[in-house]
Formats: C-alpha cells, structure tokens, sequence
C-alpha cells in the first residue's frame, strides 16, 4: 500500500514550493500573487494523487479549524433556513465549512471543537449560559450571538430592535379590520405575543381568548394551529403571528379551507424571510431589510480580520413591510 500523499509530494509532481501548495489548497493564493495557471495545475495534481488535508492536525498547528458554525434554534423555521443558506454561500469561497447545531446546543460543541466563528441564534439570559459565553470568547472562540439584551463582553452581538417594532404589524392590520387574531408559540412573557396584547389594548380592543391559538415551534405545529383558527365558525378576518412561518401555515391553510387571502383574511408575519417574500401571496411582514446578507458579512470578517478585537454591537432595525397578504 502506498504512502499517503503529502504537500511535498504535491509540491514536486507540480513543479512549485510546498509554501505554493500551502497556499492554494487553503485558499489563501489571491493574497501572493500566485498565477491562476499555477494554482489550476497544484489543484489538479493535489486531485489526481489524492491528497487530503489533515484537517485535525492543521488545527492543532495554525488553531483554525476551517468550520463556520450555525447555532439556529428551530431548523425548520424559513429564518433559519436563509441564515444558512447566506453564511454557507459567503464562507465556501474561502474554503470553509458552515455546519448547522440543532436545537442551539453551542455549549456542547463548543466542549468538543473550536470553530473558526459561531453564530448563536438566542442566548439564554440565565447567569450561567452568559458565564460560558464569556469563557469560550475568553479561549479565543470567534462568537456573533444574537440577543436584544445581551452586552459584548469579548464576543459580537446582533440586535435587530424586534419588540418595539411588533406593534406595526398589529396597528396595519387594525387599520382594515375590528377583529385581529393571534398565533403565537408561546404567550407569557413573550415580546413578540405581548405587543400584540399591548396595541390591541391601545386600540381599545378587548382580548378575545377563541381569537389565540398557541403553536408547538415548527411548521407542522402551526399549521395544526392555523387550522383550528381558521375552522371556528367566528373567526377574526386578520391574524397576526409571532414568525413568517406561522404566516406561512396561515395562508395554506386559507388555501386549503377556500378562504382568499387577503381578500377574506389578512395576514402578517414576523421576520421577513425569503420564502415568505416568495410565497402566493406575498407575506406582510415586520423584519430587518438584508439581514441574512449583513450578518453573512459580519461572519466573514471574523473569519479574515481575526486579529481585530470582537465586542461590537450591530443593529438591524426592524420595519413592516406590506405585501399582498395584508
């Protein structure tokens, strides 16, 4: 059996230094001048003897592990879905990997590996969570959480100003219509649900408890939820719900029950997603404006700028923005 292939073995059949074919394999030869021709060739003989990076060692070595990791909470969600789509499409160009961790359980990874950068999509406001946080940026891991109350401490945080921002959605869709529902994954102590009880109580609108359905947090869950609301024979003609892809579920269930939307039922969502600027009709809703694209630009530059001291805060405020639904 033959040995396996080494960078000095690549660097000799290519005819180049193994600094060269350092260089191109990591994606790094834009940055020396090294000629498109010459970094073809090192590719190709890399390919044809089989080499394969150690990746294992190579983090020990230069403590870069090539991985971009995606805490996101509900897989499912469309947000999720685009935030990886957008990180994983800016990072592959510098020979990257973008990973998702389900269910946002960074800690136990971040036991066990040492990404080159992490996205957390919710950090915990319990003491402890926090402490870790702090621990794992003190070690040196490259973190952008995002939180509405959460301070830099040796990390990048992502705000977007949601909660105050809610009550638009509730307010437009109480400008057309008496009766305004809910669909919400969780209601006490939920921002996102208690702007709608604020504005309707604003409005001098009463809190009707048919008018609410509580979904479990993935799309199937709030289907099963959007048609219970939309079954009951005195339904509200607007619903507001707490993500796009209750929105989403709403306006397929219209779909299935022959209610036109928005001519019968108005409905606006949370998080401006692309599936929901993409959906028939298009989804109103209250969210940030080329956030998935800003944050994918905010992972980059962890990724190349690492000597840069992280701790910054970005804001993405939010807007409604009015589609066909509403």
């Amino acid at each position: 059996m033959s040995d396996r292939p080494t960078l000095r073995m690549v660097a000799k059949e290519a005819g180049v230094s193994v600094a060269t074919v350092s260089y191109v394999l990591s994606g790094r030869h834009r940055s020396h001048t090294i000629k498109d021709s010459t970094a073809d060739r090192v590719r190709e003989v890399a390919s044809r003897l089989g080499y394969r990076r150690n990746d294992a060692a190579r983090a020990i070595r230069t403590g870069k592990s090539d991985l971009v990791l995606l805490s996101l909470n509900v897989l499912a969600d469309p947000w999720s879905q685009a935030v990886a789509d957008a990180v994983s499409a800016a990072v592959r160009p510098l020979n990257k990997t973008a990973l998702i961790v389900a269910d946002g359980d960074w800690r136990a990874v971040l036991s066990n590996r040492t990404p080159d950068v992490i996205f957390i999509d919710g950090v915990s406001p319990e003491p402890e969570e926090i402490a870790e946080l702090e621990a794992f940026a003190a070690q040196g891991v490259q973190i952008v959480a995002f939180s509405e109350t959460l301070e830099p401490r040796g990390f990048d945080v992502i705000r977007s100003g949601a909660e105050p921002r809610c009550h638009l959605a509730v307010e437009h869709l109480l400008a057309g219509h008496d009766r305004v529902g809910a669909l919400t994954s969780r209601t006490s102590g939920f921002p996102r649900f208690d702007a709608y009880l604020n504005t309707l109580k604003a409005a001098g609108k009463p809190i009707v408890d048919d008018d609410i359905e509580v979904f479990e947090r993935h799309p199937e869950g709030a289907y099963r939820a959007a048609m219970t609301l939309l079954s009951k024979p005195d339904r509200p003609s607007a619903i507001y719900c707490t993500t796009d892809f209750a929105a989403i579920a709403v306006v397929r269930a219209a779909h299935r029950l022959r209610i036109d939307v928005p001519r019968d039922l108005a409905v606006v969502g949370v998080g401006n997603t692309p599936e929901g600027e993409h959906l028939d009709p298009s989804l109103s809703t209250v969210g940030p404006v080329g956030f998935n694209e800003a944050l994918a630009r905010i992972m980059v530059g962890r990724l190349t700028d690492r000597e840069g001291a992280p701790g910054q805060v970005f804001d993405f405020p939010w807007q409604l923005i009015v589609r066909d639904s509403s």
